[in-house]
């Protein structure tokens, strides 16, 4: 495959960059999306890497959520900080990952991360309500590994 930051459409882009947008919202916390080829390694272990090189680990209040792919590999990991998993229910990663799984066997990918995002947004909307004086720590953009 080439650059994975072809995979997408212009609309999925911003279909996908809509749903981060709409989950932070209402919400203090923050949301990446990481996308890349290929993975070698465990997805989650993959995924903290990246958690670290996009600094998430840096918000306030430890409420970020990288939602990781590798698009050749067909891997894919939800990783929240520790803020986040310390309130979100024991199985909640594995049950949004379930959900997004349904669409990704139907070629709906786009689709599944924004359905993902979205239910994420809703938990950190409970656990980290928006306050006024919030701001965006991190980019809303996807990022791209090789």
């Amino acid at each position: 495959m080439g650059s994975p930051s072809g995979f997408f459409t212009k609309e999925e882009k911003e279909e996908i960059k809509k749903a981060i947008e709409t989950a932070e919202l209402n919400t203090s916390g923050e949301i990446r999306v990481h996308i890349e080829n290929h993975c070698k390694e465990d997805e989650l272990d993959r995924a903290a890497y990246w958690f670290g090189e996009l600094k998430m680990q840096k918000t306030e209040l430890r409420n970020g959520v990288l939602f990781y792919l590798a698009l050749d590999d067909k891997k894919y990991a939800i990783l929240g900080d520790a803020g986040i998993n310390a309130k979100v229910p024991e199985d909640f990663w594995d049950k949004t990952k379930e959900l997004m799984l349904g669409f990704f066997k139907e070629g709906k990918i786009a689709q599944g991360l924004s359905e993902g995002i979205i239910q994420a947004g809703l938990q950190l909307k409970e656990h980290f309500p928006y306050q006024s004086d919030d701001i965006n720590e991190l980019s809303d953009e996807i990022s791209y590994g090789k």
